[in-house]
């Protein structure tokens, strides 16, 4: 049977990566509902295409700015016209730094995130050297340590008000440093989905938000009221992913979320029960061998997903119920064995997919081809097709 996907791309070569604008568009609409009225700062590393960005930016409200990945990406897109700017980790490379500082200089915004003496130190040497004060935003750790086990990501140092006030008072020291900002993000909510495929891990990680939530709550505000303590004229408190938006947009204490992933709605975001979005990008593959009946071969496919190594980083198919990987082999680098069921393929015909994380699928491809309904509409490009590879 011919799918829309079929119809609107059939005349491209395969491999390729696809848009539906139809269901980044519904997407685009449950953030907004989701968010409220906080605003809502752009994940570029969940994006990476410079058109694409433009158009989440035009079609979403109470959109504050981006938050970028490193350094390069960030001069990259200063270079493209995009204004506030948040570094969403800590940064040490010299020259990179001049340059931005001298985008800063020009009147551009631009925010480096800091949780250690040794970023202070840096920044301020640069800002000093350039004639330029340094906005700074305080990354803050709401991971939770159960003892038994470390819920949430190893970020930064500041995991309590003890290691908060050194850090805080070594600010203090320099005037060309800025505070401006904030940022707790709680990974073990936004980025952990409580439907994994095991059902009783799936029933620990929600038993665990639960009380995961209450302590990230509890500390943000101590931390925030702590800083303000210290700097009083905090402009933005930032928290929150695509899978912690219902939560982060009740916290009073927060003023914007990031939000990147749930514009593509990649594989690993099916597993949040509360999140209702549509598959919006993924790519495809030629179906070139068939060495046994209900077995056919693909050409490439190993796109695996950043991370922990397990089944739930590789691609998914976008027709879940007829295909599956052969488990000796997995998603293969230049071909991928399928088993096939309940449907007739041939050699020739396509097979398309999902990328378990968002991103890192356009490090891929250099466009994205973009459909509406079932018609094409055209190629955008990627960091990739713009010739930038950042991390």
């Amino acid at each position: 049977m011919t799918t829309r996907l079929d119809r609107a791309f059939s005349d491209l070569e395969r491999p390729f990566a696809w848009l539906d604008l139809d269901a980044l568009d519904k997407n685009i609409r449950t953030v907004q509902e989701a968010c409220g009225g906080k605003q809502i700062r752009i994940a570029t590393k969940s994006i990476r295409s410079v058109e694409v960005l433009r158009y989440v930016q035009k079609n979403l409200a109470n959109v504050v700015g981006f938050m970028t990945f490193t350094a390069a990406e960030t001069i990259f897109l200063l270079q493209q016209q995009f204004d506030d700017l948040l570094l969403g980790y800590p940064v040490m490379e010299e020259a990179a730094i001049r340059r931005l500082l001298h985008f800063v200089k020009d009147g551009k915004s631009v925010t480096f995130m800091v949780d250690r003496p040794e970023h202070i130190q840096l920044l301020a040497k640069l800002g000093l050297e350039i004639g330029v004060r340094v906005q700074v935003c305080i990354d803050i750790n709401v991971s939770n340590d159960f003892k038994v086990l470390y819920f949430g990501t190893k970020r930064s140092s500041l995991y309590s008000l003890e290691t908060l006030t050194p850090f805080l008072q070594e600010i203090q020291k320099t005037s060309a440093i800025e505070v401006v900002g904030a940022m707790g993000y709680e990974a073990q909510i936004a980025g952990v989905g409580n439907r994994p495929a095991n059902a009783i891990k799936g029933k620990v990680i929600e038993a665990m938000q639960v009380q995961a939530k209450k302590q990230v709550t509890q500390f943000r505000r101590l931390a925030i009221a702590h800083i303000k303590a210290y700097f009083p004229n905090l402009r933005f408190v930032n928290g929150g992913g695509s899978g912690s938006m219902l939560y982060t947009n009740q916290q009073k204490e927060v003023t914007e979320i990031t939000v990147g992933s749930a514009f593509y709605a990649p594989a690993l975001f099916d597993q949040f029960t509360h999140l209702q979005l549509e598959k919006a990008a993924g790519f495809a593959l030629s179906v070139t061998r068939k060495p046994e009946k209900n077995i056919v071969v693909c050409h490439g496919g190993g796109y695996t997903a950043s991370g922990a190594i397990g089944l739930d980083r590789l691609p998914v198919f976008y027709e879940p119920s007829n295909f599956a990987y052969l488990s000796l082999e997995g998603a293969g680098e230049v071909q991928t064995p399928i088993k096939v069921k309940g449907k007739h393929i041939n050699i020739g015909d396509t097979i398309y997919f999902r990328h378990a994380k968002a991103g890192e699928l356009c490090e891929r491809f250099q466009v994205l081809h973009g459909i509406r309904e079932d018609k094409y509409m055209g190629p955008y490009t990627t960091y990739r097709g713009d010739g930038q590879c950042f991390l």
